[in-house]
């Protein structure tokens, strides 16, 4: 039951950004919210920075290229989408997939922060520079990526976006050997 109820304050919290008119200006060229999906129980949530063309399309992070990539790595530590939750820092796809705006990350931040809080995980997966910046800010993720954080009472994981590891093959073995490391972080966690 107790998953019930976090899914349902999911949804509250999905419901509260389109009643606050969060970033409207991205509201109106968008299709629909892309909040995030997953398990409200999970151990792992990994954050993006915004949907890109498929995501806004479908309405779910992840669903494009990078997404079937990120699919192929669960696998290899032995976990699905089911077992996880996955979101972004902007909920919103930026005109012609800019980067986020400073302010459109601030102003969604309070939302996630919630996301966060409600779902419990253990270990927290930022997936490129622009969600690192935000709930890390100040390293450097060429330097970082890899190494757990503590922060805040949460373990944090930098690791590059798996899109960057599309467009820059010698990142990709990068990304797979950090990713590598998942279980063996959550085991620590849990001792």
């Amino acid at each position: 039951m107790a998953n019930q109820t976090k899914q349902q304050e999911l949804d509250a919290i999905k419901q509260q950004i389109i009643a606050d008119k969060v970033c409207a200006d991205l509201a109106a060229q968008a299709t629909q919210l892309v909040f995030g999906t997953g398990n409200a129980d999970a151990d792992i949530v990994l954050i993006g920075e915004a949907p890109g063309k498929n995501e806004d399309l479908r309405g779910e992070p992840f669903v494009g290229a990078a997404g079937k990539f990120l699919n192929e790595m669960l696998a290899m530590i032995g976990l699905k989408r089911a077992d996880i939750y996955i979101t972004n820092i902007v909920k919103y796809r930026p005109p012609n997939n800019r980067d986020p705006l400073p302010e459109e990350k601030s102003a969604f931040l309070p939302y996630l922060n919630q996301q966060i809080n409600i779902i419990d995980p253990k270990l927290i997966i930022t997936l490129g520079r622009h969600s690192m910046d935000v709930l890390l800010p100040g390293l450097k993720i060429s330097q970082v990526h890899g190494q757990p954080k503590r922060y805040l009472k949460r373990v944090f994981l930098p690791l590059f976006h798996p899109a960057a590891a599309l467009y820059n093959g010698s990142l990709r073995q990068t990304l797979i050997d950090d990713f590598l490391k998942i279980p063996l972080i959550l085991e620590k966690i849990n001792d």
